[in-house]
């Protein structure tokens, strides 16, 4: 009876006689590095996604703590940030003072509620590979009341990593506690209403509930590959009216 390394040892030999009888032609090369260069790229999208959420996720939980600066470092240096129809603020540093200064200094304390829970969000990886771009729905809940909105934000990558290069969360509900958003509702934010002031006016101008306002989306019907219905203008901004 062989022993196993013996066996072992037969096989590899055997191997290497087929391997030097069947020598691969340089087209098979050539195809075995193309399958291995998909499969190395599709792997890379599919970790890209991952750490798309994962950016987007960290806001979340960035916001839920009042983590201003941990949450300004998500963003690129000359990213942007509109969030509902304050206008937009342009860079890391503005970033950190909208939060800071509109919505409290750094840290939970005693009365402070800015629960952001995050559903839905759906990544999509541009075909550079060093842009995204992602749609998400947020249910907020504050101190000063609750609200839903929509997120269509982008994405860069640099040196490996992703970070926000655009947050766009147009509000499509926001109201306070005691009456509720059937009778008493914001129909939007504006940008003299609290301090910062934004470095450029909103993007675009809309009406929350009870009116309705659609975010565009960024990507076509994952089924049938074509773009979402042209936007109507009857809610303001870009509403889609079908």
């Amino acid at each position: 009876m062989l022993k196993p390394i013996k066996i072992l040892l037969a096989l590899g030999l055997g191997l290497v006689s087929t391997a030097q009888a069947i020598a691969p032609t340089e087209a098979d090369l050539k195809a075995l590095q193309s399958r291995l260069d998909a499969a190395g790229t599709r792997i890379t999208r599919l970790q890209d996604l991952t750490d798309v959420e994962i950016v987007q996720n960290a806001y979340g939980y960035y916001v839920d703590k009042a983590q201003w600066r941990s949450l300004s470092e998500l963003f690129d240096e000359n990213a942007t940030l509109e969030i509902g129809g304050k206008g937009i603020f342009t860079g890391r540093a503005r970033v950190f003072e909208y939060m800071n200064v509109g919505l409290g200094p750094i840290g939970p304390r005693d009365g402070l509620l800015i629960d952001h829970q995050q559903f839905q969000c759906l990544p999509t990886i541009l075909p550079d590979g060093v842009t995204a771009k992602a749609r998400c729905i947020a249910w907020v809940m504050s101190s000063g009341g609750w609200g839903h909105c929509y997120y269509e934000n982008e994405y860069i990558k640099k040196d490996g990593v992703w970070r926000l290069k655009t947050l766009h969360g147009p509000f499509n509900m926001y109201s306070g506690y005691k009456v509720g958003w059937v009778d008493n509702v914001i129909t939007n934010t504006f940008p003299e209403k609290f301090p910062p002031w934004p470095d450029l006016p909103p993007k675009v101008v809309y009406l929350a509930y009870p009116s309705y306002y659609a975010e565009p989306f960024h990507y076509p019907n994952p089924v049938t590959g074509k773009p979402m219905p042209a936007p109507s203008p009857r809610a303001g901004g870009e509403a889609f009216g079908r």
